[in-house]
């Protein structure tokens, strides 16, 4: 990194809360009413505006669609008002179905890195395993069987597999992996949606949880591996397709080999910074408070070269017009 980018870098990590911010605030206000596209729409909106005064010059490689699908903020869309040359990884709002039902744990999400340093992963399905910060390099394999990862992490914790926590969400596609969690004498905890957030609770002593495993959306992935990146986690992932076209689009997106085993630095490389805020309360952040023309926002910032997290509380006010806009 020049030395250039590496000031603006540092500059940069109150513009992404304000991104983040931005696009937290703009779904809340439909927490709880049962419409996850508008919740959606609102976040993505706010997101767009924001990034308009973030200086760099941005292009969405982890987005929410491609082109033909806006008002998403799709893969290859520029943002930022100009700058160095930044990679950008977008979720205006982890967890559209927990927003509409007023569930917890649901964030707005913004990982950094410059140029051609994040995957560039379509939007077809991971196979995922994550842990937190403070074990021994490998200490879990995707290609382990359960209980082998069970009883290895067990073993660098110094407990005992009955008192890991293995994060998972709660799909068909789940039921051989739950049953082998369970036999093997784990606990588990399921959730619904936001399995970026379910990563990142495995670095959360608060959370309970222990390690990630499951399927889930390979954007989410990359984004969860920035954000491990920042606080020396660890996690593998594998693309997995449906279709022969969705291979090919992989192949056309510049991976190599699809059938890879890609480590968090595979996926987000350099120095990377994340941030995120939170919609809904939940272990790491809590929830959009308003009132009138009040918010109060609570956020995360971490960057992998300092390994540095930064917590915020931001209070918000706004214009009666302003506020109903939303």
């Amino acid at each position: 990194m020049t030395r250039q980018a590496l000031h603006t870098d540092r500059n940069l990590a109150l513009d992404l809360i304000r991104v983040t911010e931005a696009a937290a605030i703009a779904c809340s206000a439909w927490m709880g009413r049962g419409k996850k596209n508008e919740a959606d729409g609102a976040a993505v909106e706010a997101m767009r505006r924001a990034f308009d005064t973030v200086p760099i010059d941005g292009t969405v490689v982890i987005g929410e669609g491609e082109m033909d699908e806006a008002p998403m903020l799709f893969i290859g869309e520029k943002v930022g008002a100009g700058g160095p040359a930044m990679d950008i990884a977008v979720d205006p709002l982890e967890g559209t179905n927990i927003v509409a039902k007023g569930a917890a744990n649901a964030i707005a999400v913004v990982a950094l890195a410059e140029a051609g340093n994040f995957l560039h992963a379509p939007d077809i399905y991971m196979e995922k395993i994550a842990v937190g910060g403070g074990l021994p390099e490998g200490v879990v394999d995707l290609d382990a069987p359960v209980a082998e990862n069970l009883r290895n992490l067990a073993r660098a914790k110094q407990c005992a597999i009955a008192d890991l926590v293995v994060c998972i969400l709660e799909r068909d596609r789940h039921a051989e992996l739950i049953a082998r969690c369970r036999e093997a004498g784990a606990r588990i905890t399921l959730i619904g949606d936001g399995d970026v957030a379910g990563v990142i609770a495995t670095t959360q002593p608060e959370s309970g949880v222990d390690i990630y495993m499951g399927t889930g959306g390979a954007p989410e992935g990359v984004i969860a591996a920035a954000a491990l990146r920042c606080v020396g986690g660890q996690m593998q992932g594998r693309l997995l397709y449906e279709t022969e076209a969705q291979k090919a689009r992989t192949l056309a997106m510049g991976v190599t080999d699809p059938n890879h085993k890609f480590s968090a630095v595979e996926m987000a490389r350099g120095d990377v910074l994340f941030a995120a805020t939170g919609v809904t309360s939940g272990p790491m952040l809590r929830g959009v408070r308003r009132s009138g023309t009040h918010a109060v926002t609570h956020s995360v910032v971490m960057r992998s070269k300092s390994g540095t997290v930064r917590y915020v509380e931001a209070h918000h006010n706004f214009s009666t017009k302003t506020w109903a806009g939303n």
